[in-house]
């Protein structure tokens, strides 16, 4: 795995907009020296407008600001959006912008999907909220509902040369990862950038990706480590749900020792055909002894998970085949009970006031074998899904300066 533990972090929790936006864009607008922010999806919205100007203002102070969004998600940021961030000299990049062919974006794979803030090397800011209005309960119905962590610490250093090791794409790959293990190296020593020690009293936390290299698994690796280690329970609050055939063996497992294990799902969907996948699992998981929620006030857009309240994660990676496979992914998995307990009694507010339990019926048998029969289809078609994906032509992402076409 590419994660390191750290010892010594101060790592706050924050939910849905309300509590993540007025933190974030606070750093940002106080940044001294340097802003790193990367997202899945910016829009010319109130949300998105705010951060512009928490951008400019830490420009403004001569901070170095840098901002990447993915190309399929932020496809079209108009000029009077970006230009007055780039006369402030922000420098705007775009992964993968999008293809059209008649209209039609077709580059859909292998998003840049993390959501990612470093200030200063001091704070930083990990979890699966975009900056977008939707993500505000003013949004009505549809707002998503959704989390994120605030970390102060030597864990910070990590997230920080990762995200300048993402700028350095364009130099000699010798500089760029030597680079990078000597602010790893520093980290890992328990020293923040002007060299002194850290505490290692704290949280111990680590900092996981994935991408399409060396590190393909490692975010499933942690979540199936700790379910084989669970020995009470373990929570799963998830939006998008259809994992490996060896995560769901795992999960199965675990119920039948006797592991309470509790998926939350969501039922409002922008993704059909995704919802229609998942339910397809039910039964399989059901059957085992695994009890699955619906969550249908709002729409769920998290990505978060406790196990024995000392093992738990916040991120931007859905546990499906996207997320796990193809997409550029980052979370943060933290090892204490005071967080996991905190993160456990919030997922379960939404489980005990917000969801239903789903019962599994018990059909005949004519239809029991047509369902049997399409699961099995559908099971192997997504599984095997992001090995066909691999090989499509779209497998060397660009990422390029977004910049004001002249008219």
């Amino acid at each position: 795995m590419n994660s390191h533990w750290v010892p010594g972090n101060h790592i706050t929790l924050l939910e849905n907009g309300e509590g993540y936006y007025p933190r974030v864009f606070d750093a940002i607008a106080a940044a001294e020296h340097e802003v790193l922010l990367e997202t899945f999806i910016l829009f010319d919205d109130k949300v998105g407008r705010a951060l512009q100007q928490a951008l400019l203002r830490a420009a403004g102070r001569g901070a170095e600001v840098h901002v990447l969004v993915d190309g399929w998600g932020s496809p079209d940021l108009p000029p009077s959006f970006t230009q007055p961030l780039l006369d402030a000299g922000v420098k705007l990049r775009s992964f993968e912008p999008a293809q059209r062919l008649f209209g039609t974006r077709i580059n859909m794979l292998r998003r840049m999907h993390r959501k990612l803030v470093v200030v200063d090397g001091r704070r930083a800011f990990v979890g699966g909220i975009n900056y977008s209005i939707d993500h505000l309960d003013e949004y009505g119905p549809l707002a998503k509902q959704d989390y994120a962590v605030e970390i102060e610490g030597p864990l910070v250093g990590q997230i920080q040369a990762f995200c300048r090791a993402s700028l350095e794409r364009s130099q000699p790959a010798r500089t760029m990862w030597l680079r990078r293990w000597w602010a790893m190296r520093n980290k890992d020593a328990g020293q923040d950038e002007n060299g002194a020690a850290a505490l290692h009293d704290g949280v111990r936390a680590a900092f996981v990706t994935r991408d399409n290299h060396s590190n393909r698994t490692d975010i499933e690796r942690h979540y199936r480590a700790a379910v084989r280690s669970a020995h009470e329970r373990v929570l799963i609050a998830n939006a998008y749900f259809f994992p490996g055939y060896r995560l769901l063996r795992d999960l199965r497992r675990a119920a039948r020792r006797g592991v309470q294990v509790d998926l939350i799902l969501q039922d409002q969907v922008d993704m059909p055909w995704a919802q229609r996948a998942s339910k397809l699992l039910y039964g399989h998981l059901i059957r085992a002894g695994v009890r699955v929620y619906e969550y249908s006030e709002r729409p769920l857009h998290a990505k978060v998970a406790v196990v024995d309240d000392h093992w738990a994660t916040v991120g931007s990676s859905n546990l499906d085949p996207t997320s796990l496979s193809l997409n550029l992914e980052a979370n943060v998995v933290v090892r204490d009970e005071t967080f996991a307990r905190h993160l456990r009694e919030q997922i379960e507010r939404l489980m005990q006031q917000r969801c239903e339990r789903v019962q599994v019926p018990t059909p005949g048998p004519l239809r029991s074998a047509w369902i049997a029969l399409r699961s099995l289809l559908v099971f192997h078609a997504m599984r095997y899904f992001s090995g066909w994906a691999r090989h499509s032509p779209d497998s060397a992402p660009r990422v390029v300066p977004l910049q004001v076409d002249a008219e």
